[in-house]
């Protein structure tokens, strides 16, 4: 195997790897992922994680007798909300990946949306509280660490010009980071990809069969925010995004080698 020292590093375009909160609480599953990481940064594959940590927050903010509202599958944070929802993504989240990651033999680097000017963040919605919405701003410390042959993992807490701290949804934060970075974008999660009503996968979509099948409710949710992200790049960068499952990490080396894997989130013309 040929060995990739600073700037070969970074002849593949970088593989964005977005894990949600689930993954957080099985063990397995991330020293799996962890492993296949591992394998493909050895490979010459630059690769950034970012996170989310839904489930920490909820039993967090349960732990100090607050409750959390979700609209249109966004997570609704108070003011109140934020030092626990903070607590939680940018820091023990964050922690724990990292452990996983150092465990698999990983050189990474924890860091939050905040870091380093590399996004603009202001408040999505006032419905929402300090719910945050980022634009790609400057890329050069993600391309000074990647050059190491690091890998950044982001926990999706951003900062205002204001200085306010807020909660970005992890896929609308994934997407941000790879259209920063130009690069390849995989959101994975604990289930396969997109499933039809019967359950069964579906390998291919574009924006018209998302919206009918938002319409007749079989994308809804988490599944609904996830699959808009996608769209997102996908049409703004003309290239198909993976939504898979991290239950299947070994698929990510196949992906690396120009397999498909769960469902590809097309652009319309596509």
């Amino acid at each position: 195997m040929t060995e990739t020292h600073g700037v070969s590093a970074q002849v593949k375009p970088v593989m964005i790897l977005k894990v949600g909160g689930a993954l957080l609480q099985c063990e397995m599953g991330m020293a799996r992922l962890m492993e296949a990481a591992a394998t493909i940064i050895s490979q010459g594959q630059p690769l950034i994680m970012v996170h989310g940590g839904g489930c920490l927050v909820d039993e967090q903010l349960k732990a100090n007798g607050m409750e959390s509202e979700k609209l249109d599958g966004l997570r609704v944070t108070p003011e109140q909300h934020i030092p626990i929802v903070v607590g939680a993504l940018a820091g023990t989240s964050n922690k724990v990946l990292q452990a996983a990651a150092i465990k698999a033999g990983i050189t990474c680097l924890g860091m939050s949306l905040g870091d380093a000017d590399m996004m603009t963040a202001r408040v999505k919605d006032p419905q929402l509280g300090l719910v945050g919405e980022v634009t790609p701003n400057d890329a050069s410390y993600l391309n000074f660490v990647l050059s190491k042959g690091w890998m950044p993992i982001i926990s999706s807490i951003a900062i205002s010009d204001q200085g306010e701290l807020l909660n970005v949804n992890a896929d609308q934060a994934a997407t941000a980071l790879t259209q920063l970075v130009s690069g390849s974008l995989v959101l994975l999660s604990d289930v396969s990809g997109v499933l039809d009503g019967k359950g069964q996968l579906i390998s291919s979509l574009n924006r018209s069969q998302v919206n009918e099948l938002t319409k007749i409710g079989v994308i809804e949710k988490g599944m609904k925010v996830k699959v808009e992200a996608a769209l997102d790049v996908a049409e703004s960068m003309g290239q198909a995004v993976q939504i898979a499952s991290w239950r299947q990490a070994q698929q990510l080396i196949a992906l690396c080698q120009g397999e498909t894997v769960g469902t590809q989130i097309q652009p319309q013309n596509q």
